[in-house]
């Protein structure tokens, strides 16, 4: 049995999506992030950093592994499955697990930080993380021209972006003209696994949507920046 801990964010949903598509048996842990769950001391011995996702692995004597990209080769090792074994294609599975974990989710979570939750609208910083959104969309799409996923066969790679890129309008950044992109984005939403590994925890708002629910949620992020900003000395 695993103990999974997390939130409804693109890298807590990375490991609910694989967990499900591993059919492995997994116990759930909701952390509320607005008070700060993953900053007590009894979640920081599983993850010293105080971020979702991790988990615990109670079959290898309670085993923790944190950082969501480690999560995910973790499961899949341990499986055999959505990572190849052989080196030339586990390489290329990891150089697209390494893709998102470098470039599509940091950009993406700044364009979140700077569009939808900072007091102040910069626009400088806006443009600049939409833009290298918008540009690793286009080498996503440029890929996906030719492959029907990422890496061969449907694996962790494709988990990974997906989670992320599914959550494009959330960032600001539109894919109407990647056709492509567009085309994977909805072949790995048809997934079964995917769909309850989204709603594992349901996310509190559509991140399409723009209604007073989502309002409020930014709200409620931009309130956590401001503390954050506050306990680092910034403004």
């Amino acid at each position: 049995m695993i103990d999974l801990y997390s939130a409804a964010t693109p890298n807590g949903h990375k490991i609910s999506i694989a967990l499900e598509e591993l059919a492995l048996p997994y116990t759930l842990h909701t952390l509320d992030l607005a008070k700060s769950e993953q900053k007590q001391p009894w979640f920081l011995a599983i993850n010293p950093n105080g971020r979702i996702p991790a988990i615990v692995d109670r079959a290898e004597d309670d085993f923790a592994i944190f950082e969501s990209g480690a999560i995910l080769v973790y499961l899949a090792e341990k499986t055999g499955r959505l990572l190849p074994s052989d080196r030339r294609g586990r390489s290329q599975v990891i150089q697209w697990l390494m893709f998102q974990m470098g470039g599509i989710g940091p950009m993406m979570g700044q364009a979140n930080v700077f569009f939808r939750y900072f007091p102040e609208k910069i626009v400088p910083a806006i443009d600049r993380y939409q833009g290298e959104c918008r540009r690793l969309f286009r080498v996503l799409d440029g890929h996906l021209r030719d492959h029907e996923f990422l890496a061969g066969d449907y694996s962790i790679a494709d988990i990974a972006n997906w989670a992320w890129v599914r959550t494009h309008r959330w960032s600001g950044v539109e894919v109407d003209d990647l056709a492509h992109l567009q085309r994977w984005l909805e072949q790995i939403r048809s997934r079964p696994a995917v769909e309850k590994g989204i709603h594992t925890p349901p996310s509190a708002i559509d991140r399409d949507a723009d209604d007073e629910q989502a309002q409020q949620f930014a709200a409620n992020a931009r309130q956590m920046v401001e503390m954050g900003q506050s306990r680092q000395g910034g403004v």
